[in-house]
Order: C-alpha cells, then sequence, then structure tokens
C-alpha cells in the first residue's frame, strides 16, 4: 500500500517596485521567465517551454550535478492579465511523480509597485518528499520569487537611470 499523501499549504507575500504589468509580463514571456524561473545556480540552466494561456502547458527540467533530475509540468487554468495567474502543477524526480499543487498568484497595486500574494496548496505523494515537504516547496518557492524581485530590478533599474 502506498504511504498516504501529505497536504500542506503556504502563502507567500511580496513588494516588487514595478507594476502590476510588469511583474505579469515577467510570468508571461518565456524569455523573461527563463531568466528567473530557475533551479539554484550550480544546477545550470534548465530546459523550459511555456505557453501562457488559459489551458496552455509549462515545463522545466533540471537538477543538480548527477541527479536527481527534478521535472515540473504545469497547466494554466485561469489567467487576467495583470491580476491573477492560476495554475496546477507536478514535479516528478527521476521520472517518479513526487507531487501535485494548484498555486494562485494575485497581483495587487501598491505604493507604485505591486504586492504578490501567492497561495499554494499540495498533495506529495507516498512519502517521496517527507513531512518536511511543504516546507521545504515553500522555502524553493520563496527563492524563485527573490530570483524575481533581483530580475525585475535589474530590469527597473536601467529604465530609471
Amino acid at each position: 500500500m502506498a504511504t498516504p499523501v501529505v497536504h500542506g499549504s503556504f502563502s507567500l507575500e511580496r513588494h516588487f517596485d514595478a507594476p502590476p504589468s510588469r511583474v505579469f509580463q515577467a510570468f508571461a514571456d518565456p524569455a523573461q521567465k527563463s531568466r528567473w524561473f530557475q533551479g539554484p545556480p550550480e544546477w545550470g540552466q534548465d530546459e523550459q517551454t511555456l505557453d501562457f494561456r488559459v489551458g496552455g502547458r509549462e515545463t522545466s527540467v533540471g537538477g543538480p550535478p548527477g541527479g536527481p533530475l527534478i521535472a515540473m509540468a504545469g497547466t494554466y487554468v485561469d489567467i487576467v492579465p495583470d491580476e491573477r495567474i492560476i495554475t496546477t502543477y507536478e514535479m516528478a524526480a527521476d521520472g517518479v511523480r513526487i507531487s501535485v499543487s494548484l498555486a494562485t498568484f494575485e497581483l495587487v497595486p501598491e505604493d507604485g509597485g505591486t504586492r504578490l500574494f501567492l497561495t499554494e496548496h499540495g498533495a506529495y505523494l507516498d512519502g517521496v518528499e517527507g513531512e518536511e515537504a511543504n516546507a521545504g516547496r515553500r522555502r524553493g518557492t520563496a527563492d524563485l520569487l527573490d530570483q524575481l524581485a533581483a530580475y525585475l530590478a535589474s530590469e527597473v533599474a536601467p529604465a530609471a537611470s
């Protein structure tokens, strides 16, 4: 019998010094997203695809040298330009599905920039990620949002000078 599913949820918030339209484009444009949506630097460049539309698919495959190979495959279920993105995605390690998640990104104008609210609900499968699965996913997602912040800052700063 399979190990019971571990369920978990988390929420994150970030303020970006860029308008919602700019933050939204960092998610929607494949060239832009590939610049910030990556694993840790030691992994190297992930292989990515992005079909940003309702029903569209996104994939990202990469991992540390020597493995495991981490694959993310997602589907966009709701998109409201400059306001909201909802996606479902599954993660696999070396071809074994380890989780299925629902993530909601909300973009709200705030102080000349954007307040991003992220809520994620995960089902972590067969004990592959263990009891710490949700905490680990939260840390990884927080790292991605930090990378998004750095990308937006690097892109906004030259225009301001």
